[in-house]
């Protein structure tokens, strides 16, 4: 690849292209294709949000424990991690299209179980089978977007899609407020029925037809995703020259998961795999299921802390959305992760000045604060980017096996968070904020040394500049 294809063009040069891009995807099959990629963040957003407020009514009415809602809220996560080591091989056995029929089924009854439930056994069960659901769909929407977006608009396209898991929460914690816990879990399923006839309508993903053999029909899907009058010759050529590639690959290399461990596949794992990870050590469960622990200890009013957080955050997807084909994924990593370790800094030091009874007055707005700082910088770059740079970085061959590593880790990491966040806060408030703020930290540094820019590159030129990045030239970062 030339060097001039490594630099980034002007911001005008970019929105222009942008605009075009976007017109010129504005097919029927896309747009269907991508409300129904989109529909998977928004059931995951919807399912976060489920929990907070409606916590005291579910244990008033079904006379819970501290303990029996405990395990209500995180047993989401060992859903998530069932899900995350099973969506990789469903993914490239079934298609992309089949396994969102599966998701959705399992998010309609996760809904009906949570309820319809008289006792605390089929609420859990709802929750476990919300959790498989999510496990499958967190890195099943990104990746099916991914493959069917052009490359301009890949990035927009894939952020704006994670947006819709702050518009979820948003939704969630609003009608909690004035939905009943019960009608609420049946507004939850709605999301879910709304998809399941659009399924009908939208095309496979053309390198998953192409991974499986189904080569004749990738340029009549790519016509579909583009428009009958776009010529998606080069488009077509490129992606079956790969994917036959890739398949001589696994002819020498072989075809099981541990190939995935392979060295030349070393630096996509690594990076895929602590991006994925940051958010979840960096303490986004903490913040998300303890958001009213968070205002209740440090004075804030918990009803104007989640509509103020909830606002944020959507305002910070929307603008890393607009932003992420024009600046790139890196720099709004860069900017995303920085703001998640100054609010962490930030909280550490509200519960510090609390404890030692300082500045009392000025202590619930700097919790306040840093509560919107977070989750704000969340929503701008390190909510979508990490799963949209995972789906683009590893070869059709391996895509399912990483998607489950990476899916796994993060359940991992979301489990650890969440099982410990309680402890960890009955142990110190301030030391809790201050590890998060470091882990944070941390994860600044990794994605300025080693996290490589993938905007305005086909998923083939980036599998390719990674796999074998120890002989390219490092204008490529």
């Amino acid at each position: 690849m030339s060097e001039e294809c490594l630099f980034l063009p002007s911001t005008s040069e970019s929105s222009s292209s942008l605009l075009s891009e976007i017109s010129n995807a504005s097919t029927r099959a896309f747009v269907l294709a991508f409300t129904v990629g989109s529909f998977g963040a928004f059931a995951f957003g919807c399912i976060i949000g489920y929990s907070a407020p409606t916590q005291s009514s579910i244990m008033k009415d079904l006379n819970l424990s501290i303990a029996d809602y405990s395990l209500f809220g995180s047993i989401l996560t060992v859903g998530l991690i069932l899900g995350a080591l099973i969506c990789g091989k469903l993914t490239d056995l079934v298609g992309r299209v089949y396994t969102i029929w599966i998701t959705n089924i399992l998010f309609i009854i996760g809904w009906c179980a949570i309820a319809f439930a008289k006792g605390v056994w089929l609420l859990d069960l709802g929750r476990l089978l919300q959790g498989i659901s999510v496990g499958i769909s967190s890195y099943l929407g990104p990746v099916y977007i991914t493959e069917i977006a052009p490359r301009n608009l890949r990035g927009a396209a894939s952020s704006m899609a994670q947006l819709f898991a702050g518009v979820g929460i948003s939704v969630f914690y609003a009608f909690g407020a004035v939905v009943s816990w019960r009608n609420l879990a049946i507004v939850g399923s709605i999301p879910s029925l709304m998809v399941l006839p659009l399924l009908f309508f939208i095309p496979e993903s053309p390198r998953w037809l192409a991974k499986v053999g189904r080569e004749k029909e990738v340029e009549a899907v790519l016509l579909s995703l583009r428009g009958a009058k776009a010529d998606v010759s080069d488009e077509a050529t490129e992606i079956l020259e790969y994917t036959e590639h890739v398949k001589q690959q696994q002819d020498i290399d072989g075809r099981d998961f541990f190939k995935l461990l392979q060295r030349k596949y070393a630096f996509s794992l690594t990076i895929g795999v602590v991006l994925i990870a940051l958010p979840q050590l960096g303490g986004l469960n903490g913040y998300s299921f303890y958001t009213d622990t968070i205002f209740t200890s440090t004075g804030v009013s918990s009803d104007f802390g989640f509509i103020s957080t909830s606002v944020v955050q959507m305002l910070g997807g929307i603008l890393g959305t607009v932003l992420i084909d024009v600046s790139g994924r890196r720099m709004l990593l860069l900017v995303s992760q920085a703001g998640m370790f100054l609010g962490c800094l930030a909280t550490a030091i509200s519960y510090f000045l609390q404890e030692n009874r300082c500045w009392e007055t000025g202590t619930p707005i700097l919790a306040l604060i840093s509560v919107m700082v977070y989750f704000g910088s969340y929503g701008l770059g390190m909510g979508a980017i990490p799963w949209i740079i995972a789906s683009e970085i590893y070869p059709v061959d391996v895509k399912g096996a990483a998607g489950t590593m990476c899916n796994l880790v993060s359940s991992i990491s979301s489990l650890l968070v969440a099982y410990s966040f309680n402890l960890l806060l009955q142990w110190s408030s301030t030391g809790t904020f201050l590890i998060f703020s470091a882990v944070s930290g941390l994860g600044f540094v990794f994605i300025a040394k080693l996290v490589p820019e993938t905007k305005g590159k086909s998923l083939e030129e980036i599998q390719s500049l990674l796999t074998n990045f120890r002989t390219q030239d490092s204008t490529i970062f």
